[in-house]
């Protein structure tokens, strides 16, 4: 049995593999977007307890696919990604909706302590 559905938004095959890895032994359910608009169309097609996501990418920034995520999914908890160790970037994700953020380079027990939060305060 699934402990959640994860879904991952990131532009990086490094990154996307990094938390598939991380996180299908640990026993949840990992599905991959390679980005913003993709993302959006898998959730429209099934649905999803956390969604990591990436803040930059090329077709459409990731405070933008949260901004969406919240709008149509307001229970999917939201993780962001940042390469960037902006305060900034963290604080407006916060305040957009996001569970938390993470900064890369993230480690696995880093991201699975994360998610196990998020999956927390869902119920």
């Amino acid at each position: 049995m699934s402990k959640g559905k994860i879904l991952v938004i990131d532009d990086e095959d490094i990154v996307l593999m990094s938390c598939h890895r991380a996180l299908t032994p640990e026993g949840y359910d990992v599905k991959t977007a390679k980005s913003g608009v993709e993302g959006l169309k898998m959730l429209e097609n099934e649905p999803f307890n956390v969604a990591l996501i990436d803040v930059k990418m090329p077709d459409m920034d990731g405070m933008e696919v949260l901004k969406k995520i919240k709008e149509r999914w307001p229970d999917v908890a939201v993780i962001i990604i940042t390469g960037y160790s902006a305060i900034a970037t963290a604080v407006s994700s916060i305040k957009l909706g996001a569970f938390d953020y993470i900064e890369k380079p993230f480690t696995p027990d880093g991201i699975l302590s994360v998610i196990k939060k998020a999956l927390g305060r869902q119920g």
